[in-house]
C-alpha cells in the first residue's frame, strides 16, 4: 500500500511535457532498432536467394519478362544475353569504390525484339567536372552472362539528371523512362549488371548487398541500448528532481 502511495504521489509530480517526449524519444529508438532487425532479416533471406542462383543455370530474357509479367521477384537472377551493343554510352555519376569516386559504365543492348541497360562496370573519375573518362563503347553481337537488378534512385548532384556531351551521357541516376525519352529506344524496366568473370566491360566493383545482415544486427542492438539508456537515464533525473523538490 505504501509502494502504491508513493508511485502515485511521484505520478502526480511528473512534468506532462518531460513524460511525453521521454516516451516519443524512447518508442522512436525501438521503433529503429525494431527496423534494423528486420532489415537484417531481409538480407538473410536475399543471401540464401543469391546461394540458391549460383546452383541453377541461368535464366533467358524471356524468363525474367516472364516473371515481370507475373509480378515475381526478379533481383539478383543470373540471365545469359545475346545481343547486340547499342549507342549512346552512358556514364552512372556519383559512383564510389573504395575512396575514390568515379562512374558506373552503362551500355544499351538490344535482345531480339528488346532493348535493356547493361552495366559494365566502374572507371575512375575526375576532379575536373568538365573531364570524362576515356571510355570505349562496345559494338556487335556478345554473348555474356550477368544478374538483373530492379534500379534504385541514387544520389543526385545536379539539376539536370541527363547531362549531353558529345558522344556519351552522363546521368544522375537511372531514370529508364527519362533515359529511353532521350534515346527514342524503349527500354525494359530493369538493368544487368556484368557478371564478375565476364572478360569484356570494366571494374566490376559491383555487390549486391553493401551492408551485411551482422551490421543491420549491430545497428539494432545499439538502437536498442540507446532506447534503454535513454528511459533509465529519464527515469533517474524524474527520481533525483522529485527528492530534491521533497527537501524544499
Amino acid at each position: 500500500m505504501v509502494v502504491a502511495n508513493n508511485v502515485r504521489q511521484f505520478a502526480k509530480q511528473l512534468n506532462p511535457i518531460v513524460v511525453v517526449i521521454t516516451l516519443l524519444v524512447f518508442f522512436s529508438l525501438i521503433k529503429l532498432g525494431l527496423w534494423q532487425a528486420q532489415r537484417a532479416d531481409e538480407k538473410e533471406l536475399r543471401l540464401a536467394r543469391i546461394a540458391q542462383f549460383t546452383l541453377a543455370s541461368p535464366s533467358s530474357i524471356g524468363d525474367i519478362k516472364q516473371l515481370l509479367s507475373n509480378n515475381e521477384e526478379i533481383n539478383d537472377i543470373p540471365v545469359k544475353i545475346e545481343g547486340n551493343f547499342k549507342s549512346p554510352l552512358m556514364l552512372l555519376d556519383n559512383q564510389p569504390n573504395g575512396k575514390q569516386l568515379g562512374y558506373r559504365v552503362i551500355q544499351p543492348v538490344e535482345v531480339a525484339d528488346s532493348v535493356l541497360l547493361v552495366n559494365l562496370g566502374w572507371v575512375a573519375g575526375s576532379i575536373d567536372r568538365s573531364k570524362l573518362p576515356d571510355v570505349q563503347a562496345l559494338s556487335g553481337k556478345h554473348q555474356f552472362i550477368g544478374h538483373v537488378r530492379i534500379p534504385e534512385h541514387g544520389i543526385q548532384i545536379s539539376e539536370k539528371v541527363i547531362e549531353k556531351f558529345e558522344q556519351v551521357l552522363r546521368i544522375q541516376y537511372l531514370a529508364l523512362a527519362k533515359i529511353s525519352q532521350e534515346t527514342g529506344q524503349k527500354l525494359l524496366p530493369f538493368v544487368v549488371y556484368l557478371d564478375k568473370n565476364e572478360l569484356i566491360g570494366f571494374e566490376k566493383n559491383w555487390q549486391p548487398i553493401v551492408m551485411p545482415p551482422e551490421k543491420h544486427r549491430a545497428y539494432s542492438f545499439q538502437w536498442f541500448s540507446l532506447a534503454t539508456a535513454w528511459i533509465l537515464l529519464m527515469l533517474s533525473a524524474m527520481y533525483f528532481n522529485r527528492a530534491k523538490n521533497n527537501k524544499k
